[in-house]
């Protein structure tokens, strides 16, 4: 990445600024603006994340926000509620509380004299989910909207299900911000003070997981911050940015489609991260662009984004099967609408033996029966890839033993798709409730096996998500199975893969019972969104630039490791993972942070109430002779008719044990 050591503007940082809301209660900010802001006043960009602007996000913002002060606004980081130095309790994400705080500050920010009035919001996940939410309550200053790596649709396109199924990165995530929601704020900004805050945190933040378990169907808990309920409420542009190897993509897709005001989408190969940090490769400048946008928006300069196509796509070649990348061959396409006229849905059909081919291709028709072990799906990575060692998907050939394989001949000539493939399987199942899985993966002439998208379906969710209903068993039912959205290009020589499970642990949480399902392959096709090549050869971003680095001595680097272990005799399967996040100490407050995660999923190859997973938080902050440490332990197991959470919060005030405390609660299981 190119350091712009001098800046077009010299930038002012205000460390922390404390904006008191309507109840009394003073959120953390912390500020950069252009010199002499207060005699000509600029534009303001808000983030607002729970990610604590003091120490968490401080490296990644350090290297950010100046350069887009720099460019001429007011770059405003805010802690949520509750979290870094901000006042109060975080009970839960976007609730209504949150949301209307972001209004507040957004009306604050409008108001100052180093704000012009207009203010847009940026974001990626978190920020990139309340930035689209707050939008659609139509704040009166909100001018213009970046979401990254976010979704529209809380119950079927985020961590928590998808397709139906509990998805396991539910328990992760919820252990994540189990650990963040017990640290204190930094005494340096809120004095005596921080014992109080911490106290309030540590008794009232409370177990999320629990909360998110004990709604599995799409009820109204969801339904609360999905704007796909009302795309008409967002009426500020928006530009949406995501990666195909991170969990959000898809919402581009729905955001470009049905948003009717002015709406951009870049998806790029990216893992869960700003472009500019975009992995795998390749980064791309994404600075610059996002200036262009608030200068179009906020400053009212033409800056040509908008006579752009509305949709940019990554589209990847061939990779073979690793479980992380750095980067991923490819080139950029755009589209000049979604859906785009350039893809045909083009369908395939299936026979027992095997074989895929263009529809209307006879193929046998015999009925066919999968019963997977619950291993399959051990290749598959993470839900949402960090692009860390380990989370994206190995090569597929283990899990495709335990699936049934529907493969296209060699192709003649390369084959680009772009966009969302689709299954419609008939079928049967022997019980009541039960999964499937269906991967689309891309079959080098040497056999090695590279996923290139997946879906997931609850069967019990085949009507949809908010009520489901047991199947019957021996019935048949023809259900679809849409696979997240991708751009790839299969090449000549190559095969065109179709896997279909009946489990995907550990990405999904197994059935309450093993269940065999019965595929009727006559009856059932996969659809894929070819693409035309349109003849346009779209040129490359430019490099990744950004502002000068945090200074920040590192005692532990960060890094990540996953491995998988299998018990010769039980045939347990066992999912390690661990993720340290770094030690280091950030020069400029002498505060040395540190945190760790580790995370455990196993199963047996035919037991699925023997799936187990546990995640533990560790994170440490001290400052000369101040010190906490906190300690967060998370397990969930179930039976056929009950999940179980055990759970467990240590924290210390230097030596001193200053809370433990556990739970222990069960949640029934409804139909999944």
């Amino acid at each position: 990445m190119k350091v712009d050591t001098e800046l077009p503007r010299d930038v002012r940082e205000i460390e922390h600024v404390e904006i008191a809301m309507p109840d009394g209660t003073r959120l953390a900010a912390r500020i950069w603006m252009p010199e002499g802001a207060e005699a000509r006043p600029v534009p303001a960009i808000l983030e607002y994340i729970p990610y604590r602007k003091n120490d968490k996000t401080l490296e990644r913002d350090h290297a950010r926000a100046p350069w887009l002060a720099a460019q001429g606004y007011a770059y405003v980081r805010v802690d949520l509620r509750g979290t870094g130095e901000s006042e109060g309790v975080m009970e839960d994400e976007y609730t209504p509380i949150e949301l209307q705080d972001g209004c507040d500050v957004i009306a604050w920010i409008a108001d100052q004299p180093w704000c012009d009035g207009g203010v847009g919001i940026v974001g990626i996940s978190w920020g990139g989910f309340n930035g689209l939410q707050i939008a659609a309550l139509r704040p009166p200053a909100l001018k213009a909207v970046v979401t990254i790596c976010s979704t529209d649709d809380r119950y079927a396109d985020d961590i928590h299900y998808m397709g139906g199924t509990l998805l396991c990165e539910q328990l992760s995530w919820a252990s994540v911000m189990f650990g963040i929601n017990t640290l204190p704020p930094d005494p340096a900004h809120v004095g005596d003070r921080w014992r109080d805050m911490w106290t309030a945190r540590l008794d009232g933040s409370g177990l999320w997981l629990e909360t998110w378990l004990a709604h599995q169907t799409r009820d109204e808990f969801w339904q609360h911050g999905s704007v796909c309920e009302d795309f008409s409420a967002i009426e500020v542009p928006v530009y949406a940015v995501s990666g195909w190897a991170d969990g959000y993509c898809r919402s581009v897709f729905r955001l470009v489609q049905n948003l009717k005001g002015p709406v951009k989408g870049l998806v790029g190969p990216w893992a869960h991260k700003y472009p500019h940090l975009g992995e795998p490769g390749p980064a791309i400048d994404w600075l610059t662009e996002e200036t262009r946008w608030w200068d179009h928006w906020l400053k009212g300069r033409e800056t040509g984004i908008m006579d752009e196509p509305p949709l940019r796509l990554y589209l990847q070649d061939h990779a073979a099967p690793r479980s992380h990348y750095a980067h991923r061959d490819g080139r950029w396409i755009t589209e000049p609408a979604w859906p785009s006229p350039h893809v045909t849905r083009t369908g395939f059909a299936l026979g027992s033996d095997g074989r895929m081919a263009a529809e209307g291709a006879a193929l046998p028709d015999a009925a066919m029966t999968i019963r997977s072990p619950f291993w399959v799906g051990v290749q598959g990575g993470k839900w949402c890839s960090y692009a860390l060692p380990g989370d994206q998907p190995g090569d597929q050939r283990r899990d495709d033993a335990g699936s049934l394989v529907f493969d296209t001949a060699p192709l003649d000539a390369d084959v680009d798709i772009a966009g969302d493939a689709c299954l419609t399987l008939t079928l049967r199942s022997d019980r009541p409730v039960a999964q499937v899985a269906a991967r689309l993966v891309d079959v080098a002439p040497d056999g090695a096996a590279t996923r290139v998208s997946y879906g997931l379906l609850n069967l019990t969710h085949r009507d949809g998500h908010e009520d489901p209903a047991p199947l019957e068993p021996g019935r048949d039912y023809e259900i679809r199975v849409p696979l997240k959205h991708v751009a790839q290009t299969f090449r000549a020589g190559h095969r065109i893969r179709l896997a279909v499970s009946s489990s995907y642990f550990p990405l999904a949480w197994p059935t309450p019972e093993p269940a065999t399902l019965t595929v009727l392959p006559g009856r059932s096709r996969l659809d894929l969104p070819i693409r035309a090549d349109d003849g346009i050869r779209v040129p490359d971003f430019a490099p990744p630039r950004a502002a000068a680095p945090l200074d920040a001595t590192y005692h532990v680097t960060p890094a990540a490791e996953w491995t998988v272990e299998e018990d010769r005799d039980t045939g347990r399967v066992t999912v390690l993972i661990r993720n340290h996040e770094g030690a280091a100490l950030i020069d400029a407050h002498d505060l040395y942070h540190s945190s760790e995660g580790r995370e455990r999923y196993s199963v047996l190859p035919d037991d699925p109430v023997s799936a187990e997973g546990e995640v533990v938080w560790t994170h440490e902050m001290r400052r000369n002779d101040w010190s906490v440490k906190t300690v967060t332990t998370t397990r969930l197991t179930g039976d056929r008719n009950t999940f179980r959470i055990v759970a467990r919060l240590r924290a210390w005030e230097g030596e001193v044990l200053v809370r433990d405390q556990s739970w222990d609660t069960p949640i029934p299981r409804h139909l999944v």
